[in-house]
């Protein structure tokens, strides 16, 4: 597959000086000579991360000490996040909160879903959909002795596939490896027309393209925060219960903070009411205060504008790249519209990790998916057009002089 390249370095540079995010890169702590297109896998610290870190840590905690957790609303922490997450995901106060991992958050909300369609036995999502996702299912349904089971099908016979006896039907919006984005709306409607539940993994989508939750009546979500919305390694996550759903939803996790009364150390287990009953341990107040920086940060942008610079840069790098680049083993891989992908950009080559560490090593940062897709994410608050045509511009010469048949980039590390 062979394009025409899209625009010159020059014309590239007058897209940056029209670019009205242009200035949130200056709010980013990033390393000079670097191109990081990575931060759909991990997003690089707000300068106002290592701020707020250390106000916690000096002032909260060394000073506050234990009384923090009321003076600081340490404790209050959670479901505050939660309701800033709920402004870039549609969902309304109260409807969300951070908790645990995306794993365990899904893990909760497949049960949780299983509570509320007691007699359902299936649990549907995509072939290839990400691991973590499915094997939580798959724990939910060994630890249920069979009685509910996870079930695959091939993305283009998902829809047909819902039926009577599905419980919830569990998918990534925008898939991992290509980028494909489903349409929220439509798949939520096709589940309830079957009085199944819908639970969307954001984990791709939250800061990255517009998603509007409520207006698809979408019933549960989880997501990640350490991507787009750059809350730091091992963030905590966030689900989202739709309001509807929260006086009969049951979690299978029973933890003392998701009590109606954590203090007053009871022996038996009361649910506390609403998206506080999804709370299960001691909230990680260091990881929540960097995320809190993080999406402040991502609040200040306008959520039409992030996602349409963030298609524009993956449409150019993509131009580019197959313009220029001149390997027949070069594939792109999911849509080429850009209406039907995320905001990150995936290329099949044989050779692709090693395409992906010849690239790190000439400042260009990208990520490895086996068996062999070479993945590049577009983060739109700190990345430049300019940066992105120069990055097309090092795959064309690592794969035209090719740079990737070295000794050094050939050795797998451990996380790719």
């Amino acid at each position: 597959m062979h394009e025409t390249a899209a625009v010159t370095r020059d014309e590239a540079l007058a897209l940056d000086a029209a670019d009205p995010l242009a200035g949130f890169r200056e709010a980013f702590a990033l390393p000079q000579g670097v191109i990081y297109l990575d931060g759909n896998s991990l997003g690089p610290p707000p300068l106002a991360v290592h701020e707020r870190l250390a106000e916690v840590s000096r002032r909260e905690w060394g000073e506050g000490l234990v009384r923090s957790w009321n003076t600081a609303d340490w404790i209050g922490a959670p479901t505050r996040v939660g309701d800033k997450i709920a402004r870039l995901i549609g969902a309304a106060p109260g409807e969300v909160t951070v908790a645990d991992s995306t794993t365990v958050n899904l893990f909760k909300l497949a049960a949780g879903a299983c509570s509320l369609r007691p007699g359902r036995t299936t649990i549907l999502s995509e072939a290839g959909n990400f691991p973590t996702d499915l094997y939580a299912v798959q724990g939910l349904g060994a630890l249920l002795d069979g009685r509910v089971r996870l079930k695959t099908v091939a993305p283009d016979e998902l829809i047909g596939a819902i039926d009577e006896d599905t419980a919830a039907v569990v998918l990534t919006q925008v898939h991992y490896k290509t980028s494909r984005r489903w349409d929220l709306a439509a798949v939520t409607d096709a589940a309830h027309a079957k009085d199944a539940l819908m639970l969307w993994d954001l984990c791709h989508s939250v800061g990255a393209v517009a998603v509007d939750l409520n207006g698809a009546r979408a019933d549960l979500a989880v997501g990640c925060s350490y991507k787009y919305l750059n809350g730091g390694p091992g963030a905590p996550a966030f689900l989202f219960v739709a309001a509807r759903h929260q006086a009969a939803i049951r979690s299978p996790l029973t933890g003392w903070m998701g009590h109606a009364e954590p203090f007053a150390f009871e022996d038996g287990y009361r649910p506390a009411a609403g998206i506080r009953g999804q709370v299960t341990g001691t909230p990680p107040i260091l990881g929540l205060a960097a995320l809190e920086a993080g999406v402040d940060l991502q609040l200040q942008a306008d959520p039409a504008l992030v996602e349409a610079k963030g298609l524009a840069l993956a449409e150019l790098f993509i131009a580019e790249a197959l313009a220029r680049a001149g390997d027949a083993d070069l594939a792109l891989t999911g849509p080429r519209d850009a209406a039907a992908r995320g905001l990150h950009v995936s290329f099949a080559h044989p050779q692709g990790y090693a395409v992906v560490q010849a690239m790190m090593a000439r400042g260009v940062v990208g990520d490895f998916r086996a068996p062999d897709i070479a993945r590049f994410g577009f983060s739109p608050l700190f990345l430049s057009y300019a940066q992105v045509w120069d990055a097309a511009e090092t795959l064309a010469q690592v794969l035209a002089g090719r740079a990737w048949d070295r000794p050094q980039f050939q050795r797998r590390a451990a996380v790719t």
